[in-house]
């Protein structure tokens, strides 16, 4: 069986960005055989949320590899040049593509590594492989197709990046599986199985509300539609220059190197950066529609600010709600046809991943290069990608520093592999199917 160098536990845009990383370290003479796996059966990025009028809040500069390398040909100004689209770009005038074209140099950047990525399987477990004496000098990655296969795979080292999983607030537990109520994640999809929904709630205070919000307003069979939220209004996103200086590379180093305590006063000061916020001119698109609905007398479209959901029932007729108004206290019941929950992501799924390595682990807190802390008779280097925000700072699980540390992670994984280890040119020849090896789950 192939011995990798490093296997990757997703192919998102932080372990692609590490395969350009590494694919660029080559011009120094070091070779890594990275072998990556991701459990969808081809590159999607956040597709249930591709609206129509969506674009992205962050500037197309932060992309895969300017900030570490603008003369990569892995940049987003490159890809606009091999698409023939540079010159019309210039003259939009913006920092800022939509979401549908940012996916697409996504997509086009991971096709560049196709023969490094297996698709269609999901890892649902990392063995540590001990040698004579007790130490663990391999890692043993499990992983399982859509038939139900598993395969086997063998790593010196682990990079993890599987990105956020839905954050589902409690009271809607009861009802997974439930088609009529869905984490904003697979909204379009969700929808398509709706499309004659007559009344619809969307749960959350955020981008991902706000931006729901107005495509269910655009919905041709026209929806009665509640936006409800705890807060008080729809908060703008501060994206001014000296806070958006937290998502600078340096500011890493700075939070990195306080206490925890201080750490999170920072995180929790900045948090209007990035959480429970929506772009400025989205909330003035809400504002000018609720204003227009006021002028035709309608209120198809409402918003339920200072609600809180106490009790939630599923019913042959719909889901009912109860909701409380914060301001009078009083409760009231509310039946939808289907309820988007635009609740968040949680970033904990790697502990559950790694719980057979856990005796070596510890807490799973990571250096500033974000291999995690393991005990001295655990060899290979687990690294993780976007599930560091405790440590690193807000810009972790955003795209604003992930070129840079993928940078920094290839650094640190050269230091780890042997002299000797065979170059990535000595596996080329075992393809994915060669080193596929079915066994009994």
């Amino acid at each position: 069986m192939v011995i990798h160098d490093l296997i990757g536990i997703g192919f998102g845009p932080s372990n692609i960005a590490l395969a350009i990383a590494l694919d660029e370290k080559r011009r120094d003479g070091r070779r890594v055989d990275a072998m990556f796996i991701e459990k969808q059966a081809g590159f999607a990025w956040h597709r249930d949320m591709m609206l129509d009028q969506a674009h992205m809040q962050i500037s197309f500069l932060k992309d895969l590899a300017t900030l570490r390398n603008p003369t990569s040909r892995f940049t987003f100004i490159n890809y606009l040049h091999e698409k023939q689209r540079l010159q019309d770009f210039i003259n939009l005038k913006t920092f800022f593509p939509s979401r549908h074209e940012f996916n697409d140099y996504l997509g086009w950047a991971a096709a560049q590594f196709e023969d490094a990525c297996v698709y269609g399987e999901e890892v649902f477990e990392v063995l540590p492989e001990t040698e004579g004496r007790g130490e663990v000098s391999l890692l043993r990655v499990r992983s399982r197709d859509a038939a139900g296969r598993v395969t086997e795979r063998l790593a010196r080292n682990l990079v993890v990046g599987i990105g956020g999983t839905p954050n589902i607030p409690d009271a809607f537990r009861p009802l997974r599986g439930d088609p009529r109520v869905f984490h904003s994640s697979s909204y379009l999809r969700s929808m398509d199985g709706l499309a004659a929904a007559g009344r619809i709630a969307i749960v959350g205070a955020g981008q991902s509300a706000a931006e729901i919000f107005m495509d269910l307003q655009g919905r041709p069979h026209a929806p009665q539609v509640d936006l409800i939220m705890r807060a008080r209004s729809i908060r703008p996103s501060d994206d001014s220059p000296f806070v958006n200086e937290v998502f600078n590379v340096e500011f890493t180093d700075y939070i990195y190197g306080r206490p925890a305590d201080e750490r999170a006063a920072l995180i929790e000061e900045f948090a209007h950066t990035n959480y429970a916020v929506a772009d400025l001119d989205l909330i003035q698109q809400i504002f000018k529609m609720f204003y227009e609905q006021k002028v035709r007398g309608e209120e198809r479209m409402r918003f339920l600010r200072r609600h809180a959901i106490r009790e939630v029932e599923a019913a042959a007729d719909g889901v009912h709600l109860t909701l409380v108004d914060q301001n009078t206290g009083r409760a009231h019941a509310a039946r939808y046809d289907a309820v988007v929950l635009a609740t968040g992501y949680a970033r904990e799924q790697h502990r559950a991943l790694l719980t057979p390595l856990a005796p070596y682990l510890g807490d799973f807190s990571v250096d500033r290069h974000y291999r995690v802390a393991s005990t001295p008779d655990f060899h290979p280097a687990v690294f993780l990608q976007g599930a560091c925000e405790d440590s690193h700072g807000l810009s972790d699980t955003l795209l604003s520093v992930t070129s840079v540390r993928t940078g920094e992670i290839g650094n640190a994984l050269l230091q780890t592999i042997p002299a000797g280890a065979a170059p990535l040119a000595a596996h080329a020849a075992n393809s994915a199917r060669h080193e596929r090896q079915p066994v009994q789950a």
